[in-house]
């Protein structure tokens, strides 16, 4: 069975703890300073310049089809943002195609330890990986209908991908237990369900009713995903 505390060993990463071997480190820095004189005000300052001379993350391409753009014009008409509503449909694309594999992962990592009392069963995580397919293939189909393209990087899509590689590295990680990985799957869980939550927002704002009703829809199924990691999370913890 997987374990769920963290055990007593010899850990020597603290000063406290290993006196001896920070006195060598600390000797170590002395013998090989920085290449350059300075302090963090020059790095910030590079940072500066970087952020006023970068292009943006990214850009929305116009729709492939006629129909598209006759839809994106006439949205444009209305006042409304278009290429937002298409920029977070391709975010919450990304972002539930590692859903996916994050629970894919999360099934390794239950097959390699196994569970703990009140943790989850191999069927528990099957069932929430196939939602989280289920919801991308959705939102895969969404885009075609307005006319985008499903396949494409949009900026909030690159921003997600980027933001949630640590919780994709927890999971693949030989010398976390599956409850270190839940907590991982957490974190995953509650931007999931604030983004569904702008997401249905968005579309209502932009007249699009039914795709309100569908994302309203995956945010309940996303609801009762949040509850069940939370549980397995406290059952872990004896609470």
């Amino acid at each position: 069975m997987t374990t769920t505390h963290a055990e007593l060993g010899l850990n020597r990463t603290g000063i406290g703890t290993a006196p001896r071997l920070s006195e060598d480190m600390i000797e170590g820095t002395a013998e090989f300073p920085p290449p350059a004189s300075g302090d963090e005000r020059a790095i910030s300052g590079e940072r500066v310049e970087y952020a006023r001379e970068a292009d943006p993350l990214g850009s929305v391409p116009p729709p492939l089809t006629g129909k598209g753009m006759l839809k994106t014009a006439a949205t444009s008409l209305k006042g409304e943002s278009p290429t937002q509503l298409i920029d977070k449909l391709g975010e919450r694309l990304a972002f539930e195609r590692t859903g996916t594999r994050l629970y894919e992962a999360l099934l390794s990592k239950h097959d390699a330890l196994g569970s703990f009392v009140g943790g989850p069963t191999r069927a528990d995580l099957e069932e929430i990986a196939a939602e989280e397919h289920t919801h991308f293939a959705m939102l895969n189909e969404i885009l075609l209908q307005l006319g985008a393209d499903p396949t494409v990087m949009t900026p909030s899509a690159d921003l997600q991908a980027t933001m949630s590689k640590g919780i994709l590295e927890v999971m693949v990680d030989p010398r976390t237990t599956l409850a270190q990985c839940l907590e991982a799957a957490l974190l995953a869980e509650l931007a999931d369900n604030d983004c569904w939550i702008a997401l249905s927002e968005l579309a209502a704002n932009a007249g699009q009713e039914e795709l309100a009703e569908r994302c309203n829809a995956a945010l309940d199924a996303e609801d009762r995903h949040l509850v069940k990691v939370r549980g397995w999370i406290a059952a872990s913890q004896g609470r």
